[in-house]
């Protein structure tokens, strides 16, 4: 299902309040959404999901959130974690989130440049 253009502007304005360097480009039907150049978090039907690894899914998971199945349930996941609403709702307890997907998606850059 596409994305409705109402919540991609929603996600992307808070989103600015918390990161600099915000932009967004569609993909697949969902959004990619970069932090200057890192690819840190995808919208995907009416859902945020950040950019995780070993340092990070442990809140994703703690909260009871899951990964992002492009191919539904039964299909492969992805190293991107859905965002808890609540926090969508709250730039400053939005911004530790954000920051963490934006280092992660960092450090996977350096890992494959070696």
């Amino acid at each position: 299902m596409p994305v409705n253009p109402t919540f991609r502007q929603f996600v992307l304005e808070q989103l600015q309040r918390t990161l600099p360097a915000i932009r967004s480009r569609s993909m697949f039907g969902g959004v990619g959404i970069y932090s200057n150049d890192f690819f840190f978090a995808l919208i995907d039907d009416e859902s945020l999901y950040f950019k995780v690894d070993d340092s990070n899914r442990g809140d994703f998971e703690v909260r009871g959130m899951g990964p992002f199945r492009p191919f539904g349930e039964g299909g492969e996941t992805m190293q991107y974690y859905q965002v808890p609403e609540d926090l969508l709702d709250d730039p400053d307890a939005l911004r530790p989130w954000a920051e963490k997907a934006v280092a992660v998606a960092r450090n996977a850059r350096k890992k494959k440049k070696r």
